[in-house]
């Protein structure tokens, strides 16, 4: 089970890369081919980084925490929020993530029970362009927000008291104990407000992804349900603007190729051999049909 948040704040961000097939500084982030189970070569190109889909592939967006701490990952894919449906923006419904935790996005939220599955196939059939948004094909993105530390405050400390010790032995510890109880709820309440006015700053805007040279060839579909259990969390974060944003982008392997992201496999090389007849002897004959 996952858990989920509905929408906060964010705005701006930076990103970073760690690996040949993961990208991300605060979290991990991965494409894995669900049937083998392999991640995706990621390739980088001209500050961005591209993997290479087939039509009809079921994907997940592989995350881990590499944080001590909990972490929000508001996720979109063809500049769609993957759990509101929404055209994506940083105030939106994320997934939460537990100090070093991973898990796989495998499909479209439905509900606390199912997705829909990620499965690359051609623009017409993707849910962007079936819901009328076919500008952001072909990107996945992820804006992760830390988490507000939930500050120590002590409680009120009164002047000392000369006490009657006679007079303290004879008296009942409720008294004392419910003041105790009563000075302990305090900090709690106003951490509380301090949250809610976290959650009050809304910033709106939408992820915009730079445009190649060729329109893609993929976009992501709207696959068959699933299971995929989920629950709902709160989660303050530390501010409005995202700590970091990557972002994966993903075309055929034909248009990466065309693109100059992904070079052409090589061809073998072969040695012509000048006298591959020898030990043949006579004169040279018609050819067919002379």
């Amino acid at each position: 089970m996952k858990r989920l948040i509905v929408g906060m704040a964010a705005v701006a961000a930076c990103s970073g890369w760690a690996s040949a097939h993961s990208a991300g500084r605060l979290a991990e982030v991965a494409i894995v081919d669900r049937d083998s189970g392999v991640r995706l070569q990621a390739y980088y190109h001209r500050g961005e980084y591209w993997v290479a889909g087939e039509p009809g592939a079921r994907y997940a967006i592989l995350i881990t925490n590499r944080l001590g701490e909990r972490l929000l990952a508001v996720t979109s894919v063809d500049g769609i929020n993957v759990v509101t449906g929404q055209t994506a923006g940083w105030d939106q419904s994320g997934y939460v993530f537990d100090p070093g935790e991973q898990y796989q996005i495998t499909g479209w939220r439905k509900s606390e029970a199912e997705v829909a599955a990620f499965a690359f196939t051609t623009p017409p059939a993707s849910y962007a362009e079936r819901t009328g948004r076919p500008q952001n094909l072909g990107v996945i993105g992820l804006a992760l927000f830390r988490e507000q530390p939930v500050a120590y405050v002590p409680p009120p400390r009164s002047p000392p008291i000369a006490r009657n010790e006679s007079r303290e032995r004879e008296a009942t510890p409720m008294g004392s104990a419910a003041a105790k109880a009563q000075a302990s709820s305090a900090p709690a309440e106003g951490m509380a407000a301090e949250g809610s006015a976290a959650d009050a700053q809304v910033t709106n805007r939408p992820f915009q992804p730079a445009q190649s040279a060729l329109p893609p060839a993929l976009g992501t579909a709207h696959g068959e349900r699933e299971y995929s259990y989920a629950s709902h969390t709160t989660f303050v974060r530390r501010q409005s603007h995202p700590d970091e944003i990557v972002r994966i982008r993903y075309d055929s392997m034909e248009h990466l190729i065309a693109l100059g992201i992904v070079r052409p496999p090589r061809q073998p090389f072969t040695h012509p051999d000048p006298f591959p007849g020898s030990g043949a002897y006579g004169y040279v004959p018609d050819p067919p049909g002379f």
